[in-house]
C-alpha cells in the first residue's frame, strides 16, 4: 500500500512522502491565492473554494487567512457557513462541517496526530482521524477540536474549549477539556446573552 492510501485510514504513515507533498504543494498553492485575495474580490474567493474544498455549500463566507494543511482539500461545508480569522484547518484527513455552522477567530480543527512512542515521531510518522461537526453549530473564538471527534447538531462550544470527546446534540459545552454545562433550553428561547431577551417582534 503506497503513503498515500494512508492518509484516510487510520494508520501510520510517513506524511514526508514524495507523492503526498506533491499534490499537498499544489493544494497550498491554491490557499495561497485565496489568502492573497483582497476585501472587494468576493466572487474570486468564492470561485478559489469551490477548487479547493472537497464540497463546499452556497453562502459560506471564510475570513483570510485560512491556514489549512491540505488546502481545504480533504474539507465538506454544507451551506451557510461561516469562518471568521485564522481558522486553521489541520485536514490531512476529512472534516466534515453542517450547515450553518459558525467559527469564531482562531478555532483549530486537527485530524492529524502523532505516536506517544518517540521512536516512531523521531522517524516522522503520522496517523490521521476525521472530525465531523454538525448543523448549526457555534465554535467560539480559539477553541480547538482534536482528532476523531464528533459534534452534534446545535452545539456551542464555549471559547477557549478543547474539545477531547464526542458531544451530543443540543447542548453548550465549555473548558479544557470540554464538557456539557448544559443542554439548550427554553431560557434559550427567550434570552439571547445574559438578561437581554429576544424581541420576536423584531426577528
Amino acid at each position: 500500500m503506497k503513503m498515500k492510501d494512508k492518509l484516510h485510514t487510520g494508520e501510520l504513515y510517513l506524511p514526508g512522502d514524495e507523492e503526498i507533498m506533491k499534490e499537498q504543494t499544489l493544494c497550498l498553492e491554491k490557499l495561497y491565492d485565496f489568502n492573497e485575495t483582497r476585501p472587494l474580490e468576493g466572487e474570486k474567493r468564492t470561485k478559489l473554494l469551490k477548487e479547493m474544498f472537497a464540497e463546499i455549500g452556497d453562502g459560506c463566507y471564510i475570513e483570510p487567512p485560512l491556514h489549512s494543511n491540505w488546502g481545504g482539500h480533504h474539507v465538506h461545508f454544507g451551506k451557510g457557513v461561516y469562518a471568521n480569522f485564522n481558522l486553521t484547518l489541520v485536514d490531512d484527513t476529512h472534516i466534515y462541517v453542517g450547515d450553518y455552522t459558525l467559527f469564531g477567530p482562531n478555532v483549530t480543527v486537527a485530524t492529524a496526530g502523532h505516536p506517544i512512542l518517540p521512536e516512531l515521531r523521531e522517524q516522522g510518522y503520522q496517523y490521521n482521524a476525521s472530525v465531523r461537526i454538525g448543523r448549526n453549530c457555534w465554535i467560539g473564538a480559539g477553541a480547538i477540536i482534536v482528532p476523531g471527534i464528533t459534534i452534534g447538531d446545535n452545539v456551542v462550544v464555549g471559547a477557549g474549549s478543547i474539545v477531547t470527546k464526542d458531544l451530543p446534540d443540543n447542548v453548550v459545552a465549555v473548558g479544557n477539556p470540554c464538557k456539557v454545562l448544559r443542554e439548550v433550553n427554553e431560557h434559550d428561547k427567550e434570552y439571547y446573552f445574559k438578561n437581554r431577551k429576544i424581541d420576536w417582534n423584531k426577528i
